[in-house]
């Protein structure tokens, strides 16, 4: 028999997300690390999870890397690298102080938000900071300018926030929110702020957006939506909301293939796939692997974007890679 008529017998088929996956300012923190490493050797430290998943973790350290929490771990002039959620400007001071090699592996994006923080904080606005409390992301951005800036965590949040002036306020966000959840809140706080100020261009990253517009696609024709990725990733959390709230009937978060509960499968027809900006591809052909054990062999791409953006390694590394590569000749 073949897979053609397999599936035709079995009814299920797979649903695959795209784009899914990593990101440009994921790709670009852990290549940063493997670079690192091969440029200096190991052990190469770096504060914080370089990004939210345990698969990528896990390799990294296999290959030399040292994941610590904060930079008082680092031996005195040893290389630190910062995560792709960036930092407050104390923890840049406290590596200066150690005598740190540091390389900052913050996302572009992210660093974009921190710059329109320094900007309205320096025009003395109040900053409505929409994100989720003791998000790294969200200490980083909020070290900027913690006099000026206030966590609204959530629509219910924006009931209690107090400015001093409400025709100088500005809302930004952390980027990896659920989009639908930021727009009512930000709906929420012009109710009680009419001037309040957007960002000059969205701060929600494409990826994240782009990822939830597929899922919103593919959702009510599933019986169930698995989303690849780790508890601790903001974006991926989502895309299991999303799927909900977009009429997929079940939805559910894994790390890994073996985390799938075969009951999550009884009576499915249409399972739906996509995995967070920080998770690698090897790990949903390992779920698609997974599920076409499971009669699962009909995958049909549903692909909403193209996604192309790069973005070029940390300056500080790519000026020491450029030397050693200049004193080999």
């Amino acid at each position: 028999m073949t897979e053609a008529e397999a599936t035709s017998r079995t009814g299920k088929r797979v649903l695959l997300a795209r784009p899914r996956g990593y990101c440009a300012g994921v790709d670009r923190a852990v290549q940063t690390v493997e670079e690192a490493l091969k440029l200096y050797g190991a052990p190469i430290y770096v504060r914080k999870q370089i990004v939210h998943n345990k698969h990528v973790v896990r390799t990294l350290e296999a290959q030399g890397a040292i994941f610590v929490e904060e930079n008082e771990e680092v031996p005195e002039g040893a290389t630190v690298i910062f995560s792709a959620h960036g930092v407050a400007p104390e923890v840049y001071e406290q590596a200066k102080e150690r005598s740190l090699r540091a390389i900052d592996a913050t996302c572009p994006l992210v660093t974009k938000v921190h710059h329109e923080a320094k900007r309205f904080a320096a025009e003395d606005y109040d900053i409505l900071l929409i994100g989720h409390e003791g998000h790294e992301e969200v200490i980083g951005t909020s070290g900027e300018a913690p006099e000026h800036i206030q966590l609204v965590d959530g629509p219910e949040d924006a009931d209690r926030i107090t400015v001093r002036d409400p025709n100088k306020v500005v809302w930004l966000s952390q980027t990896t929110l659920s989009v639908d959840e930021t727009m009512e809140t930000v709906a929420r706080l012009k109710k009680r702020l009419p001037m309040l100020q957007s960002p000059p261009s969205d701060d929600i990253c494409y990826a994240t957006s782009n990822r939830q517009h597929v899922v919103k696609e593919i959702a009510p024709d599933c019986d169930v939506v698995i989303v690849v990725g780790s508890r601790n990733s903001s974006n991926s959390v989502r895309l299991v909301e999303v799927a909900l709230d977009a009429g997929a009937r079940g939805g559910h978060l894994v790390d890994f293939a073996h985390e799938i509960d075969d009951a999550w499968l009884t009576d499915a027809r249409t399972v739906g796939l996509t995995s967070g900006a920080s998770v690698p591809e090897e790990l949903v052909q390992e779920v698609l692997a997974h599920l076409a054990e499971r009669g699962f062999t009909d995958v049909e791409e549903v692909v909403t974007a193209n996604e192309r953006l790069t973005f070029s390694l940390p300056q500080e590394l790519k000026r020491d890679m450029k030397a050693a590569a200049a004193a080999r000749g």
